[in-house]
């Protein structure tokens, strides 16, 4: 027997890329908090999220998607993966 073939189907998904400027308000969004590197004014410079997926803990680096899937779970996506997988919906 072999195997059959699928297709992805396409589905609208909400995404937000983690970068230091926005490291607080992504978190927020997924509700984790913010670890990594700090400077003194207490602002991230390499900003980490630890998010609590389906498939266990993960973590988002600067520069990972964090995309929050059909079932209203969030999980990191490497940009590169992002970028093959998602294009985006103009409104």
């Amino acid at each position: 027997m072999t195997p059959k073939k699928y297709r992805k189907k396409p589905v609208e998904i909400e995404a937000m890329q983690l970068r230091a400027d926005n490291a607080y308000d992504v978190a927020e969004w997924c509700g984790v908090t913010v670890t990594g590197s700090f400077g003194p004014d207490l602002k991230p410079i390499v900003p980490i999220l630890n998010i609590p997926t389906l498939e266990g803990d993960m973590q988002a680096r600067r520069g990972d998607y964090v995309i929050k899937g059909v079932q209203g779970e969030f999980y990191p996506c490497k940009p590169d993966i992002f970028a093959a997988t998602y294009d985006e919906v103009e409104s």
